[in-house]
Parts: C-alpha cells; structure tokens; sequence
C-alpha cells in the first residue's frame, strides 16, 4: 500500500497540506508528463523512507488548474515542500534519488 497521498481537489489540498503538522513533499504532475511518470516510483520511495518525517502527496494539475496556477506551477514535475502552511522549498524537473533525498533532509 502507497504511503502517497492523491490530492483530488482544493479542499483536499487544504486539508492534506495547508494543514498538515508534518512537512508536506506535493508532487505536482499530469497523466501525459513523460518526466513526471520516470521520478513517481523515487516520490513512492521517499513516502515511504521519510513517513515518519513528512507526508508525500501528488496532486494532478489538469484536475486541479487552479491550485496549480495559485502556486505558481509553470513547468511540471514540480515538487514542493510545505512546512506550516508555507512553501519552504520547491524543485523543477526530474530529479534523481539522490537529489530527492538530498532535497527532502535540506527542509525537514
């Protein structure tokens, strides 16, 4: 069983993010996003080696434009880490675990 989180709409986002007391990593992606299909195994990896740490969730921007557009994403994969409702850091593009992981322990 996935420890990932699928974000489905803005209440959900508010709910699993904003106001979560762990760390939240949101893997911003789309169905037909090449890049965001090779790191979804890494982001299925990093939920489960930091779950006590921080919670993982994906939310799919073409379902979700809005919230996408509110925070800013231009580019997908995009990956975000929120810390008390605030987005502490943010990585574009596929990264590798190493990077993941390197990216996860800097804002955790």
């Amino acid at each position: 069983m996935s420890n990932v989180v699928e974000v489905q709409n803005k209440e959900d986002f508010l709910n699993e993010v904003i106001n979560s007391e762990l760390p939240v990593l949101v893997d911003f992606w789309a169905e037909w996003c090449g890049p965001c299909k090779q790191i979804a195994p890494l982001v299925e990896e990093a939920a489960e080696e930091f779950k006590d740490k921080i919670k993982v969730c994906k939310m799919d921007i073409d379902a979700n434009r809005e919230t996408a557009a509110e925070y800013g994403i231009r580019s997908i994969p995009t990956l975000m880490i929120f810390s008390n409702a605030e987005n502490v850091g943010t990585e574009i593009g596929a990264l590798t675990k190493q990077q993941l992981d390197e990216f996860i322990r800097s804002k955790v």
